[in-house]
């Protein structure tokens, strides 16, 4: 176990090494001067001059590079030019909000996702099974944006049950906060949990052909204890690897929610400092977002092992 995870954590920081690479790179070759775009084109030339020093545009690429991985490696994260606060701050406190919603729709996708994937498998070619794809097909054709101004619609205007957007904030208590989040919540597990749940069926019906399901059966244990006993651990495998995805997109990929909502969360950070082209919050929060799901990968292969310990052995092999 400990030469498998040497070589994950390895691998874990090249990548990591690589993604700021890129991510530095791809910045830098954007057309168009950050100072000249914040300041506009009736600007000085000494002001120009200043503000480029003060960013740092004046360096050499490779020292900019050196400079920015070192400022990340010590948790310094600049001063953003839009807000002129630091963006240490400005990411905590989207951290905020944009963690507990996915969190809270990674874990209801969850708790749809795997029972339906379960009931569907146990009842295959049944009438569960058709009405549990069917739900799952729906739920991957139905946009999330489009399926949460329904929800805003019938939840908000017409039964006024829960705020339509904004985020009331953790300081005005626990519920009033949770309240704002659950529409978005709930727009963000559908998709996922369709996605999810056919995953679950698909792997598990893959498991149950195997030899020693068979051997069960043979022995006398029914069908659902042959799920249960046997063939759910090893279908997990690939259940975990969509859920470790699942978890970075709803993380990373909020933006669409956080606005028709109007949460001020990472997704609309990240917006707001693109439109406003803040390039140093631009950054810093992508390379956040990829070190995310890098390391929820490095999560899922541990977790790999975990599950199944022949993949050590294959490691060593």
């Amino acid at each position: 176990m400990s030469v498998f995870l040497a070589k994950r954590l390895f691998t874990l920081i090249i990548t990591l090494l690589v993604a700021t690479l890129i991510v530095f790179l791809v910045l830098e070759i954007l057309p168009g001067d950050p100072a000249s775009i914040m300041l506009g084109i009736n600007a000085q030339a000494d002001t120009l001059a200043a503000l480029r020093a003060e960013m740092g545009l004046d360096r050499p690429i490779p020292i900019r590079y050196i400079s920015w991985v070192g400022d990340l490696i010590t948790g310094d994260l600049g001063i953003s030019q839009t807000y002129s606060v630091p963006v240490s701050e400005l990411i905590i406190e989207g951290v905020y909000i944009s963690l507990p919603l996915a969190l809270m729709a990674m874990c209801l996708s969850t708790l749809i996702a795997i029972p339906l994937g379960l009931i569907a498998a146990s009842n295959h070619n049944k009438p569960l099974d058709f009405i549990v794809m069917s739900f799952s097909q729906l739920g991957i054709a139905i946009p999330n944006f489009w399926f949460a101004l329904l929800l805003m619609i019938f939840f908000s205007m017409t039964l006024n049950l829960l705020p339509a957007g904004g985020f009331a904030g953790w300081e005005a208590g626990f519920f009033p906060a949770m309240a704002s989040l659950i529409l978005p919540t709930i727009s963000l597990a559908l998709p996922q949990s369709a996605i999810l749940a056919r995953v679950t069926r698909s792997s598990l019906l893959d498991v149950l052909k195997e030899d020693y399901i068979r051997t069960a059966r043979a022995k006398g244990i029914t069908y659902r204890a042959a799920i249960w006993k046997h063939a759910l651990r090893n279908a997990l495998i690939p259940v975990v690897t969509i859920m470790g995805l699942q978890f970075s997109v709803l993380l990373a990929g909020t933006i669409i929610i956080e606005n028709v909502f109007y949460l001020p969360g990472l997704g609309r950070l990240i917006f707001q400092a693109i439109a406003r082209r803040d390039m140093i919050v631009v950054k810093n929060l992508i390379i956040l977002l990829a070190s995310i799901v890098i390391i929820i990968n490095f999560i899922v292969d541990v977790l790999y092992a975990v599950i199944d310990p022949r993949l050590r052995g294959g490691e060593n092999g």
